[in-house]
């Protein structure tokens, strides 16, 4: 019973990728993209072995995260793309920045 109702309880949290495009659908249910990212910062960082201060894992971790964002923003076909969210979003006042072609 206790199992029953939690299921009851979560069924609309762990739907809520239905509310997607169904293009996106596959696309949002891995967490590949996001195990990718902590690989490379965890090896990226262990390079460096001893940060001389919290800034300076600040600014490798800060460039590690711009450098996978234009990668993302250029590989269209990878993932989804920002013209692909941009209806999905709530408030039409907000615009998306324009992206390199």
């Amino acid at each position: 019973p206790k199992l029953a109702t939690l299921m009851d309880e979560a069924e609309e949290d762990v739907l809520a990728y239905m509310t997607f495009p169904k293009e996106h659908r596959a696309k949002l249910h891995s967490t590949n993209p996001i195990e990718r990212l902590n690989g490379e910062i965890k090896r990226r960082t262990e390079v460096v072995g001893i940060f001389p201060n919290e800034e300076a894992i600040t600014r490798l971790i800060g460039a590690i995260l711009l450098e996978q964002n234009d990668e993302w923003a250029v590989q269209r076909a990878r993932y989804m793309t920002l013209e692909t969210i941009a209806p999905l979003g709530d408030d039409p006042l907000v615009s998306l920045p324009d992206v390199a072609a």
